[in-house]
This record gives C-alpha cells, sequence and structure tokens, in this order.
C-alpha cells in the first residue's frame, strides 16, 4: 500500500503547449465537490415515508490555492502572467474579456492528478521585510480528474529550469503623489477576478448522468469584474501626522519591492504602477500610533504592462 503524502507533491503547469515546473511555498489546496439535490418523497398517498431522495447530475466548480516565492531567477514568471494578463475571445460575433485558462497538475508518491481548464482568481503580492517575497494564488477550475500514476507522463514541452531557486526578502518603497510615504510597515497588492460560471444543465444531459464519469461539469464562464486594491501601513510621525484623515479619487500610485540590502534609489526587483487609485486614510491606535491607506486602482486593464519592472 502507498499514500500520498502532501510534501512529496510536485505542481506542474501547461500553458501554450509548454510545461512548468512550479515550487510552491506551502501547501497545496485543490479539491472539486457535487452539488445535490434533494426533493420529498413523501406523496399525498403515502405520507409514511419521511425522508428525501436525493439527485446528483452536476459538479460545482473545482477550486485551488497555493503560495509561490517569487525568486531571483524568475522560473515562476508564467505565474505572473496568468495572474495578470487577459485574452479576448469572440463568442458568439461579440468580443469578449477572459483569464488566461491552463491546466495544472499535481504528481504526487502514487498519482498524478489534473485540473482542466484552471483560471486564476485572486493574485496576493506580500511585500513584507519580515517574510519571502510571496505570490498568493487562487483560482478555480473545470475538472479535477487522476490522470495517472505517479509515471504518468505530463504533457507539454519542459522549459528548462534554473539549477537553483533563490527567493529574497524585499521591503516597499512607495510613492503617491505629494504624500510623505517613509517609515512603511507593511504593503499588499490584491488582484481579484469576480468570475460566475455558466449553468450547461440540460433535460438531455442530466437523464443520461449515471456516475462521476459522465457528470456534467462547468465548462464556460463570463469574467464579471476585476479590482487591484490593498492596503499601506504606516508608522505616524510629525512629518506624516496630517495625511491620517486623507482620501483621494485621482492619485499616482508606484509600488517598488528592492531586496533588502540594496538601497532604494537603486534598481527594484518588482515594480508597478497603478494610475489612478483611490485612497481613503485611517488613524489606528496601537502601542505605536500608525495609519492605514485603503487602496483601489480606477483603471484594472492591461494590469500585466503596469508591472514595469521584474528582474
Amino acid at each position: 500500500m502507498s499514500y500520498s503524502f502532501l510534501r512529496e507533491s510536485k505542481l506542474y503547469i501547461v500553458y501554450g503547449g509548454n510545461k512548468y515546473r512550479i515550487y510552491t511555498s506551502s501547501a497545496i489546496s485543490l479539491d472539486q465537490t457535487f452539488a445535490e439535490e434533494s426533493y420529498s418523497v413523501k406523496t399525498l398517498h403515502d405520507q409514511s415515508k419521511m425522508f428525501e431522495g436525493s439527485k446528483i447530475t452536476k459538479a460545482n466548480p473545482a477550486s485551488f490555492s497555493f503560495d509561490i516565492p517569487l525568486t531571483i531567477e524568475k522560473d515562476e514568471s508564467i505565474m505572473l502572467t496568468l495572474a495578470t494578463e487577459l485574452d479576448a475571445t469572440s463568442e458568439g460575433g461579440i468580443t469578449v474579456q477572459k483569464l488566461k485558462s491552463f491546466d495544472a497538475y499535481i504528481q504526487t508518491g502514487s498519482s498524478t492528478f489534473k485540473l482542466e481548464g484552471a483560471v486564476i482568481t485572486g493574485a496576493t503580492f506580500d511585500f513584507v521585510q519580515e517574510n519571502q517575497f510571496t505570490l498568493r494564488l487562487e483560482g478555480q477550475g473545470k475538472k479535477l480528474t487522476r490522470a495517472g500514476t505517479e509515471s504518468f507522463t505530463i504533457p507539454g514541452s519542459a522549459q528548462s529550469e534554473s539549477s537553483t531557486r533563490t527567493p529574497l526578502i524585499v521591503y516597499p518603497y512607495l510613492t503617491m503623489d505629494s504624500l510623505n510615504m517613509s517609515s512603511i510597515i507593511s504593503c499588499n497588492l490584491q488582484i481579484q477576478n469576480g468570475i460566475s460560471w455558466l449553468d450547461n444543465e440540460t433535460v438531455h444531459n442530466t437523464q443520461s448522468v449515471t456516475n462521476s464519469s459522465n457528470a456534467i461539469f462547468p465548462t464556460n464562464y463570463t469574467l464579471d469584474s476585476r479590482t487591484a486594491s490593498g492596503e499601506v501601513r504606516q508608522y505616524q510621525t510629525d512629518n506624516n501626522v496630517a495625511q491620517f484623515d486623507d482620501f483621494s479619487t485621482t492619485t499616482n500610485m508606484t509600488i517598488k519591492a528592492f531586496q533588502i540590502g540594496k538601497p532604494s534609489d537603486g534598481t527594484p526587483f518588482f515594480q508597478i504602477q497603478l494610475n489612478p487609485v483611490m485612497y481613503t486614510a485611517r488613524m489606528q491606535t496601537e502601542e505605536v500610533y500608525s495609519q492605514s491607506y485603503d487602496f483601489r486602482s480606477l483603471d484594472n486593464t492591461a494590469l500585466q504592462s503596469r508591472i514595469t519592472q521584474y528582474s
């Protein structure tokens, strides 16, 4: 008997005919459930059946999440592309925006699982000096299946890997128009893609369902919304105390991530420009007074092009 251990799992991303080995820094989470419909068995002529019947014909969207350290070698840059770029697709003669779709394979010591038609619905960048610079991802997919054993051949042209993977710790450096953005405690940026899966049930296909192998799985979705937002926390000092009750809807914001030990007047490891953003500032009374800026980008098109530095 062979058990599957999470710590032995390997993650592969297949996109555009290419296969990428992705190294995660935390547990990989993935699952898919089936939707149950209950119905009353009791009838007017038979009141004794005090229970409900069950009917299962379709699966809910699969879900996944994992964290990826952004390394100096940038072997995980494909995940930034999948998280930030959109594809223009024609549906019924109308051009719509879609998230980039990929297949994910998780290989354990005894099995290989496949997640088909996956899309990233949430991506979070954490700019915290105490932790590794990490991209936290979550998303959904069409179908989760067991593709084969641990020796299953994952499709795609294998992309070359660096001989090393070097995570790094960064510190944030921000500019927000004329605000004094020194004494930064932390910063994060979240990209959220709001999607709705379309119902593809029909009377015909529900009647043909006998088990999980021919159940109805999600096939298409609509992209309803997209937001890029986050929070900046700053120590309150005599130089910025006047900002604690401020707000704006026309601010030009730049977030830079510098590797610890490198000066802020050099080249950052990561940089994104958001213009315009709205923000509201509020004071937080702790042992040391601080203030928080909650911000949201007002133009969420072409987020990939707003990442102006990643080296």
